[in-house]
């Protein structure tokens, strides 16, 4: 199966260099990596180009100013289905998601049509969170399946993966969110077509190095926009 890694960044100089090396090698050569840098002030992309030089299997999109992780995915998601890949996993590249556990995700997308790496599934679950930032996570999630009548245990995390064919069927350019929200109406939209999905347990620990993009605000804008995908407005 021929699958393309999509990861967003925005300012990663720090983890970029030792984030590749690790996906790369942890990835049969049938698999591919592509940045999606937002304009990173601090070199990101331009580390990846230095790196691209030496590394077939990595490409970059290099994107004018931080236009946010749902068009990056988008953008992401447009570009491997133009180069005939099979498939796409989404992945941040601070190593909260861990490069190990691609090989599940290819394992997994050749029974199923889109594959969830869940911190809520028996055997999955958090690192160095605060117990206000567990709760948000945890609360985000249930309520989005409470609201949207879906079984999904883990709603609004981002290491997915997906087969082309549910891409495809999800009508990319129409989706309206960003950000948190992205995750949970991607998943909606595929649920609601029928296609299959599984959910794996991953640990899921907190960045160590650089800032988080994530806020309070982000995350209540999201369950906010829950009810308009429930209804379809």
């Amino acid at each position: 199966m021929k699958s393309l890694i999509i990861t967003p960044t925005y300012n990663e100089a720090e983890n970029i260099e030792s984030f590749v090396e690790q996906v790369l090698a942890s990835t049969p050569p049938t698999v591919d990596l592509l940045i999606v840098d937002d304009g990173s002030p601090d070199g990101t992309g331009k580390l990846v180009d230095e790196m691209i030089r030496s590394q077939p299997r990595l490409h970059c999109l290099h994107r004018a100013g931080k236009m946010g992780l749902g068009t990056a995915y988008v953008c992401g998601f447009e570009w491997a289905l133009q180069r005939d890949y099979d498939a796409c996993i989404e992945m941040d590249a601070d190593f909260s998601h861990r490069p190990s556990y691609l090989v599940q995700h290819l394992e997994h997308l050749r029974n199923f049509d889109f594959v969830i790496g869940s911190r809520y599934v028996r055997g999955g679950g958090t690192v160095n969170w605060g117990l206000m930032r567990k709760i948000i996570s945890r609360g985000g999630s249930f309520y989005s399946r409470l609201i949207l009548g879906a079984p999904l245990r883990d709603f609004t995390g981002g290491f997915n993966s997906w087969r082309r064919e549910v891409l495809e069927a999800i009508d990319l350019k129409s989706l309206r969110s960003d950000g948190y929200s992205f995750q949970i109406e991607l998943k909606y939209r595929a649920f609601k077509k029928g296609f299959r999905y599984f959910e794996f347990p991953i640990i899921f620990e907190d960045r160590k190095v650089g800032k988080s993009k994530m806020s309070q605000g982000i995350v209540f804008e999201a369950l906010r926009k829950v009810w308009s995908f429930r209804f379809g407005s």
